[in-house]
C-alpha cells in the first residue's frame, strides 16, 4: 500500500514538473517568435476615430480666416505648452469651433429637457457657447503652467549635471546635449528644450540666438536668468563651471524661500476653512448635547410655572 502511494506521488510530481516545463518552454518560444524580425502585414488603410476627429478639426480650423494679429501669440503659447506641430494653430481654432457647437447643443438639449423659457434658453445656449469657446484656451494655459512648473522643478538638477559635464572637459554645446540625454526620463521637458537648442546649433544658428530662443520658448524666469549667465560667460570668457554652480545655489535658495513663503501664508489661508467647516461641527458635537439637556429640562419647568 505504501509502495503504491509513493509511486502515485512520484508520478504526480513528475507529471506536474513536466507540464510546467512544457508551458514555460512554449511561452519562451512565443516570446522569441514575437521578438524575431520578420515581415509584418500592415493594413493599407487603418480607420481610427481619433484620426477622423483630428482631420475634421484640422479642416474646420483651416477653413476659418486666420487672424494675423493673434496668430504669433497663439503659436508662442502652443510652443510653450510643448506642442510643436506646424498645424497646431489650425487644430486649436477647429477645437474652439467644435467645442462651441458641442457645448451649445448640450446646453440646448438640457434647457429643452428642463422646460426652460425662451429667455432662459437663449441664456443657456449663450453660456454653453462661451464655455465651449473658452475651454480650449484654459486647457492650453493649464498645460503652459504645468510645463513651466516642471521646468522650474528640474532646472537645479540640470544645472548640477551641467557643472559635472563642464568640469569633466566638455564644451557648452556637448554639455547641453549630454544633459538632454541623461534627463530624458527624469525631466523630459528640459531634455526636450535642450534637444531643440542643439538642433538649432547644428543648423548653423549662433549660440546666443539659440539660447535666446530657449528662454523665449519656455517663458520661465529662472531659465531666462540661466541664459543670461551663459551668454555673459561666453562673451567675457569667465569660468562656466563656477557660474553654473553659483546659479544652481541661487535657484535652490530661491526655491527654498518660495516654499517658506507659501508655508507662512498657510495659516492665513486656513482661517476660512476652519471657521466655516471645522468650528460648526465642533460646536455641534460639544454644545449640542448640552442644549438638548437644557431644552429637555427647562421646557417642563416653564410649562409648570
Amino acid at each position: 500500500m505504501m509502495g503504491a502511494l509513493t509511486a502515485a506521488v512520484f508520478l504526480l510530481v513528475a507529471g506536474g514538473t513536466a507540464w510546467i516545463g512544457l508551458k514555460l518552454d512554449s511561452r519562451r518560444a512565443r516570446s522569441l517568435t514575437r521578438l524575431a524580425v520578420g515581415p509584418r502585414l500592415v493594413p493599407k488603410e487603418v480607420f481610427s476615430p481619433a484620426l477622423i476627429w483630428r482631420e475634421l478639426v484640422s479642416r474646420i480650423g483651416s477653413a476659418l480666416p486666420a487672424s494675423g494679429r493673434g496668430l504669433p501669440l497663439m503659436k508662442r503659447r502652443l510652443v510653450r505648452a510643448g506642442i510643436r506641430n506646424p498645424n497646431a494653430a489650425h487644430y486649436f481654432q477647429g477645437a474652439r469651433v467644435v467645442g462651441t457647437l458641442i457645448f451649445s447643443a448640450a446646453a440646448t438639449a438640457i434647457a429643452l429637457q428642463a422646460g426652460a423659457g425662451s429667455s432662459n434658453l437663449v441664456l443657456g445656449v449663450g453660456a454653453g457657447a462661451a464655455l465651449g469657446y473658452v475651454a480650449p484656451m484654459q486647457y492650453l494655459l493649464w498645460r503652459i503652467r504645468k510645463r513651466k512648473h516642471a521646468i522650474e522643478k528640474g532646472l537645479p538638477n540640470a544645472l548640477d549635471l551641467m557643472v559635472i559635464c563642464v568640469e569633466s572637459g566638455l564644451g557648452i554645446d556637448q554639455t547641453t546635449l549630454q544633459v538632454a540625454k541623461e534627463l530624458i526620463a527624469a525631466h523630459p521637458e528640459i531634455s526636450d528644450e535642450f534637444t531643440v537648442m542643439n538642433l538649432e546649433l547644428r543648423a548653423g544658428k549662433r549660440r546666443a540666438d539659440a539660447l535666446h530662443n530657449l528662454a523665449d520658448r519656455t517663458g520661465v524666469e529662472d531659465l531666462k536668468k540661466l541664459v543670461a549667465v551663459l551668454i555673459q560667460t561666453d562673451r567675457f570668457g569667465t569660468s562656466i563651471a563656477a557660474s553654473l554652480r553659483g546659479h544652481a545655489d541661487y535657484l535652490r535658495t530661491m526655491a527654498r524661500q518660495r516654499a517658506e513663503e507659501r508655508a507662512s501664508k498657510l495659516a492665513v489661508k486656513l482661517v476660512f476653512p476652519i471657521f466655516f467647516c471645522v468650528l460648526p461641527s465642533l460646536f455641534a458635537v460639544t454644545v449640542g448635547p448640552v442644549l438638548t439637556h437644557l431644552i429637555r429640562d427647562l421646557i417642563p419647568l416653564i410649562e409648570n410655572m
